[in-house]
Protein backbone atom coordinates (compact mmCIF):
# COMPACT_ATOMS: atom_id res chain seq x y z
CA UNK A 1 0.00 0.00 0.00
CA UNK A 2 1.20 3.82 -1.27
CA UNK A 3 0.96 6.40 1.33
CA UNK A 4 -0.27 9.20 0.85
CA UNK A 5 -0.61 12.99 1.52
CA UNK A 6 -3.57 14.10 2.50
CA UNK A 7 -2.99 17.87 1.00
CA UNK A 8 -2.45 21.12 2.83
CA UNK A 9 -6.22 21.45 3.33
CA UNK A 10 -6.49 18.21 4.65
CA UNK A 11 -3.48 18.40 6.72
CA UNK A 12 -3.07 18.83 10.68
CA UNK A 13 -3.83 22.25 11.40
CA UNK A 14 -3.57 23.79 8.11
CA UNK A 15 0.00 22.38 6.91
CA UNK A 16 1.67 23.07 10.55
CA UNK A 17 3.83 19.95 9.64
CA UNK A 18 6.64 18.89 7.37
CA UNK A 19 5.13 18.21 4.29
CA UNK A 20 2.82 21.30 4.55
CA UNK A 21 6.39 23.15 4.95
CA UNK A 22 6.80 22.22 1.39
CA UNK A 23 4.21 22.73 0.18
CA UNK A 24 4.43 26.59 1.02
CA UNK A 25 8.09 26.76 0.12
CA UNK A 26 7.00 25.00 -3.44
CA UNK A 27 4.46 27.87 -3.52
CA UNK A 28 7.00 29.95 -3.08
CA UNK A 29 9.69 29.10 -5.27
CA UNK A 30 6.88 28.74 -8.30
CA UNK A 31 7.79 25.12 -8.21
CA UNK A 32 3.75 24.13 -8.52
CA UNK A 33 0.71 26.40 -8.63
CA UNK A 34 -0.73 28.23 -5.75
CA UNK A 35 -3.81 26.01 -6.73
CA UNK A 36 -1.86 22.67 -5.99
CA UNK A 37 -2.23 21.43 -2.38
CA UNK A 38 -0.26 18.23 -3.67
CA UNK A 39 -3.53 16.13 -2.30
CA UNK A 40 -2.97 12.30 -3.20
CA UNK A 41 0.48 12.35 -3.88
CA UNK A 42 2.97 9.84 -2.82
CA UNK A 43 5.86 9.45 -1.47
CA UNK A 44 7.94 9.55 -4.25
CA UNK A 45 6.43 12.66 -5.33
CA UNK A 46 7.06 14.58 -2.36
CA UNK A 47 10.71 13.13 -1.94
CA UNK A 48 11.07 14.86 -5.76
CA UNK A 49 9.66 17.43 -4.15
CA UNK A 50 11.67 18.27 -1.13
CA UNK A 51 15.28 18.08 -3.44
CA UNK A 52 14.03 20.59 -5.86
CA UNK A 53 13.06 22.92 -2.96
CA UNK A 54 16.42 22.07 -1.10
CA UNK A 55 18.33 22.68 -4.53
CA UNK A 56 16.29 26.16 -4.10
CA UNK A 57 16.96 26.81 -0.34
CA UNK A 58 20.33 26.27 -1.07
CA UNK A 59 20.99 29.24 -2.47
CA UNK A 60 19.87 31.55 -0.12
CA UNK A 61 21.54 29.02 3.05
CA UNK A 62 17.84 27.99 3.81
CA UNK A 63 17.33 31.50 5.26
CA UNK A 64 13.87 33.46 4.02
CA UNK A 65 16.29 36.82 5.31
CA UNK A 66 18.37 36.03 2.43
CA UNK A 67 16.11 35.76 -0.25
CA UNK A 68 15.26 38.32 -2.67
CA UNK A 69 13.08 41.32 -1.89
CA UNK A 70 9.88 39.59 -4.11
CA UNK A 71 10.45 36.10 -2.81
CA UNK A 72 10.88 37.12 0.98
CA UNK A 73 7.50 39.13 0.61
CA UNK A 74 5.96 36.28 -1.07
CA UNK A 75 7.71 33.74 1.96
CA UNK A 76 6.12 36.47 4.52
CA UNK A 77 2.62 36.35 3.21
CA UNK A 78 2.08 32.80 2.19
CA UNK A 79 3.08 31.82 6.00
CA UNK A 80 1.42 35.20 7.86
CA UNK A 81 -1.38 33.26 5.80
CA UNK A 82 -1.09 29.86 6.56
CA UNK A 83 -0.13 30.66 10.68
CA UNK A 84 -3.59 32.56 10.83
CA UNK A 85 -5.76 30.31 9.04
CA UNK A 86 -4.21 28.03 11.99
CA UNK A 87 -4.67 29.60 14.92
CA UNK A 88 -7.44 30.58 13.84
CA UNK A 89 -8.91 26.60 13.63
CA UNK A 90 -7.26 26.09 17.13
CA UNK A 91 -3.69 25.27 16.21
CA UNK A 92 -1.48 26.94 19.36
CA UNK A 93 2.21 27.31 18.19
CA UNK A 94 3.20 26.58 21.76
CA UNK A 95 5.51 23.26 22.33
CA UNK A 96 3.49 20.61 24.48
CA UNK A 97 5.28 18.27 26.80
CA UNK A 98 5.31 15.63 24.01
CA UNK A 99 7.43 18.22 21.62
Amino acid sequence: MTLRYAGLKNDENYGMTHFGQMVKDAWVFGLIPDTEDCTDWDNGQMQVLYERIGEHWEQYANLPSRLPVELRERHAKIYQDAIAHAKASGWNPELGDDD
